[in-house]
């Protein structure tokens, strides 16, 4: 099952690179990184109602909601301003070195989380080779920028 998850996370993470050149070309069309960013949204707004509507991975139930944390509410805020960076970034440095230099901004803020045990997740404490990890990321970044 781990595997099948892997694999499922790998595609998913393919989808963010051809997610990125999509809103680029649809930036072209509306003439505005924001108005692309939200058009992008809306659209995943939709599918992701009909899945809820559908049942998939279970209907939920929206009665808890006002019992979270406030930063609980800011993962959109987050999804935003990635998405509208990422489609100002494609057109000048490419799609690889937007991927790469998300991949590492994601595993810095990771590497806290887990270190801290922040949001729930489990404590896992920064070690050298978690950081050798982390600077061999930041190496391949910089090696993605040459041309």
């Amino acid at each position: 099952m781990q595997i099948f998850l892997v694999l499922l996370l790998t595609i998913a993470g393919m989808g963010l690179s051809l997610q990125q050149a999509v809103n680029s070309r649809l930036r072209g069309a509306v003439h505005s990184p924001v108005l692309s960013a939200l058009v992008s949204f809306l659209v995943g707004a939709v599918v992701l109602g009909l899945l809820s509507a559908f049942g998939v991975f279970g209907r939920g139930k929206l009665t808890d909601l006002g019992t979270l944390p406030w930063w609980a509410w800011t993962g959109g805020l987050f999804g935003a301003f990635y998405v509208t960076l990422a489609v100002i970034g494609v057109p000048r440095v490419g799609a690889s070195i937007v991927i790469c230099c998300a991949v590492f901004g994601q595993l810095l803020a990771a590497l806290v989380i887990d270190h801290f045990g922040w949001f729930g997740v489990p404590r896992i404490p920064l070690n050298p080779w978690r950081i050798a990890g982390a600077t061999g990321l930041f190496v391949s970044v910089l090696l993605m920028q040459k041309k």
